[in-house]
C-alpha cells in the first residue's frame, strides 16, 4: 500500500472528518442534505458576482477581445446565478448555466439581481483585493470600466423592459436564462453558438476535463472567447495548499466517497495539454505561484512525475480563443 508521504500522524481532525463524511455519502440523501445546508460558496454574495464578472471582462478587454457578449455560458455558477445576471444586466441576451447540483434558487437569484442592479446603476467600482483577496484575476485599476460600458451603452441595457425580462427569466420562464442542474453530457446546444464561456474556480472540480474542453470548443463561436480562473490548491483537504498531491489514490477515493464532485487534483500542465489538443489559442495565462511545501519524494505515486512548475502553480486565469 502506497505510503501517505509520512503524513498519517500529522493528519488533522478535519481530514479524518472528510474520510468519515466520504463514507457517509454512500447513504442516500446525506450529500444532498449537506449541499443544501452549506451551499457551494462564493456566489451567494452580489458583490462577489459583480467583482468576478467585471474582472473577467476587463481581462478580455486587455486581450483586445469583444467584451460585450450576447450569448454567455457559465460552468458551475454555484450558490446563485449572479455572474450570469451581471452579464444580462450589461447587455447579454441569453445566459446558460450548467452545474452538477442545483444550488441556486429563484428567491436567492432575485435578491442578488436587485443588489446587482443597484451597484450597476451607481456605477460602483469593482470590489478589490481588500474585500476579496482570493479572487483572481487581480487588476491594476478597480474603478468602474467606463471604457467598456459607456453611459450611452448602459442606458440601452438598463431599460425597464429589459430589467423586467431578466426578472421574469429568473422566475424560470427560460426566456433569457437556461439553468441546467444537474447537467449531463447529453445536453444539446447549437454548435458555434456562444460568445463567451466563463468559470470561476470550477474547472478544478470537473473529472473529465478533456470532454469539458471539447464541449466548450463545440459551443464557442469562431470569434468567441473563453475565460477561466482555476484554483489548483487543496481546498482544505490537506494541511498545506499542495498537500492533496501527497494523498494516495486509495485514500482519496475514501475522501471523495459518493460525492458528485470534489477536486480533480489535475495540475496546470494538464490544462495546457488539453488546450493544445483541442486547438485553442491561449491569449493570456496569469499564473499564481506559491512555494512547494513538500519534497518530490513525498508526492503520491500518481504525481511523482509532476513538472516543477506545476508544483508551485496554485492558480491560473486563462483566456482562450479558437486557434
Amino acid at each position: 500500500m502506497e505510503a501517505y508521504g509520512g503524513c498519517w500522524l500529522k493528519m488533522k481532525f478535519r481530514n479524518i472528518g472528510q474520510i468519515i463524511f466520504g463514507i457517509l455519502t454512500f447513504i442516500p440523501g446525506v450529500y444532498s442534505w449537506r449541499a443544501k445546508k452549506l451551499g457551494s460558496g462564493g456566489s451567494y454574495s452580489s458583490r462577489y458576482c459583480y467583482s468576478v464578472w467585471m474582472r473577467h471582462i476587463v481581462l478580455a478587454n486587455n486581450c483586445n477581445l469583444g467584451i460585450r457578449p450576447k450569448i454567455v455560458a457559465e460552468l458551475g455558477p454555484g450558490d446563485s446565478l449572479g455572474i450570469g445576471i451581471m452579464s444580462l444586466l450589461l447587455g447579454a441576451e441569453k445566459y446558460y448555466a450548467f452545474d452538477v447540483v442545483p444550488f441556486a434558487s429563484s428567491k436567492k437569484n432575485l435578491n442578488i439581481m436587485r443588489e446587482l442592479l443597484v451597484m450597476v446603476n451607481n456605477r460602483e467600482p469593482i470590489p478589490g483585493d481588500k474585500e476579496f483577496p482570493r479572487i483572481r484575476p487581480k487588476l491594476e485599476d478597480y474603478s468602474f470600466p467606463f471604457d467598456i460600458y459607456s453611459e450611452d451603452y448602459l442606458s440601452k441595457c438598463l431599460t425597464k423592459s429589459r430589467i423586467k425580462n431578466i426578472h421574469d427569466s429568473i422566475n424560470l420562464n427560460k426566456k433569457m436564462i437556461e439553468y441546467v442542474a444537474p447537467w449531463n453530457n447529453d445536453l444539446n446546444i447549437k454548435h458555434n453558438f456562444v460568445d463567451m464561456i466563463v468559470s470561476q474556480a470550477v474547472l478544478e472540480h470537473i473529472d473529465d476535463l478533456d470532454n469539458a474542453y471539447e464541449k466548450m470548443k463545440m459551443w464557442l463561436k469562431d470569434d468567441g472567447f473563453i475565460s477561466h480562473c482555476v484554483d489548483f490548491k487543496s481546498h482544505g483537504y490537506s494541511d498545506s495548499w499542495d498537500g492533496h498531491w501527497n494523498i494516495p489514490d486509495w485514500l482519496w477515493k475514501l475522501i471523495r466517497g459518493n460525492r458528485p464532485y470534489l477536486i480533480n487534483r489535475e495540475p496546470y500542465s494538464t490544462h495546457e495539454r488539453i488546450i493544445n489538443d483541442c486547438g485553442f489559442k491561449m491569449l493570456e495565462s496569469i499564473n499564481v505561484y506559491l512555494p512547494s511545501s513538500c519534497s518530490k519524494s513525498k508526492l503520491s505515486k500518481r504525481f511523482i512525475y509532476m513538472k516543477k512548475e506545476d508544483r508551485v502553480t496554485s492558480g491560473a486565469c486563462i483566456v482562450l480563443v479558437k486557434g
